[in-house]
């Protein structure tokens, strides 16, 4: 890319790939045999979420593509390791809903004996003619398979910028709070990478996602104040955190560094945000997270990022790796990490793998990923959020 281009948009991202992506039968699983399974799971999604339901034991996975037209479908197991498809049970792009394209992340809960899909998509009000205009949504249903519907007939609420990739956190004390990202779009930011960038003639300017948070009313009829800034990537290049936040720059992938995909929950009184950064296209898509000691922040980053990332460089065969999703336990002790990448196999398809996470007794986050070996069987599985 020139040093005179402006950013890519994820409209065009999207549409490179799915000139370019390698067909992956996304049929009906074979039931496995052993109490193993193996990544990646049959299954082509992006931005993987995983419900338990424990009405009837099975897990319900939603994500963005995977067949679906114009809204969302969902994936069901007994096992997290066979995975049959269950049909759209989100469909936009009608000629009354707020929604028209650009059905992303979808992630689903259970309160109060109903579900809800809280999503990201294309808002139809767009007077300026903007290429991004995302907003949130939520929809709700009686069943995980649907049909889900609008809880309004518009977005949840217009911070006035791009926004994508809603992550749901419920507190203790019962507040809910959303995390969000803001685009990349329009979104230029000084810093050292960006200046370094233009000395080197890559690019004139950077642009950056930042993801926020924001309570939610208890009946996800608007929101509480205003959104709070918790992650960035860094100002400067010898922040820690700086060369792998920055890998699609000085790798001239795009001019962009992104935060996005985050995931939040509670571990022994300390709450942990997960987070992807980089192309989300590329290579270097990666996942590290960051702590705090309230919902809202403030939230400092780990040392140990990235904590999971592409395998090539030791020998393996997966790259992408990013927005992730955590499927726990019933009791909350055992942690999975569901997220996408890609293999040689799956070309530019965006696969789902299903790998172990824990906390350790110092406080950091590990994945035991990406791994594409047969390993035990997750048993006793469920959704929770804190402990």
């Amino acid at each position: 890319m020139s040093s005179n281009n402006r950013a890519i948009t994820r409209h065009q991202f999207l549409g490179l790939l799915a000139a370019g992506a390698t067909a992956l039968s996304c049929g009906k699983a074979p039931t496995p045999t052993t109490n193993t399974y193996q990544n990646p799971l049959p299954v082509a999604f992006g931005d993987p979420f995983i419900l338990h339901d424990p009405a009837d034991g099975k897990f319900y996975m939603y994500g963005t593509g995977g067949g679906a037209r114009d809204g969302f479908g969902v994936y069901v197991s007994p096992d997290l390791a066979s995975w049959n498809y269950a049909g759209q049970v989100y469909q936009g792009n009608t000629d009354d809903s707020w929604c028209i394209a650009s059905f992303w992340a979808p992630e689903a809960y259970k309160m109060g004996g109903r579900y809800y899909l809280f999503y990201s998509a294309q808002w139809r009000d767009n007077p300026t003619n903007e290429l991004e205009n995302f907003r949130i949504g939520i929809a709700v249903a009686d069943k995980p398979t649907g049909p889900f519907r609008d809880l309004r007939n518009g977005p949840l609420f217009d911070p006035g910028y791009p926004i994508i990739d809603a992550n749901l956190f419920v507190d203790d004390d019962g507040r809910h709070y959303l995390y969000y990202s803001r685009c990349c779009y329009k979104n230029p930011v000084e810093s050292e990478i960006a200046t370094h960038a233009r000395q080197q003639g890559w690019y004139q300017e950077i642009e950056e996602s930042w993801v926020y948070g924001i309570e939610l009313k208890p009946d996800f009829s608007g929101v509480l104040g205003e959104p709070v800034l918790l992650l960035r990537p860094p100002l400067t290049m010898d922040d820690q955190q700086a060369e792998w936040e920055s890998r699609s720059v000085t790798s001239r992938e795009v001019n962009r560094r992104w935060t996005e995909g985050s995931f939040t929950f509670r571990r022994n009184g300390t709450y942990y945000m997960m987070y992807s950064a980089n192309h989300f296209a590329g290579e270097n898509y990666a996942v590290g997270y960051a702590t705090a000691s309230a919902p809202l922040g403030t939230y400092t980053k780990a040392a140990n990022n990235p904590v999971l990332q592409k395998n090539t460089p030791s020998g393996g065969d997966v790259t992408g790796t990013g927005h992730n999703s955590v499927l726990f336990s019933p009791d909350a002790r055992q942690m999975f990490c569901v997220y996408h990448g890609r293999t040689s196999k799956t070309g530019n398809e965006r696969v789902v793998f299903l790998d172990r996470m824990e906390v350790l007794s110092d406080g950091r986050l590990v994945v035991h990923g990406p791994t594409t070996s047969a390993q035990a069987l997750p048993v006793f599985i469920g959704q929770g959020a804190s402990a």
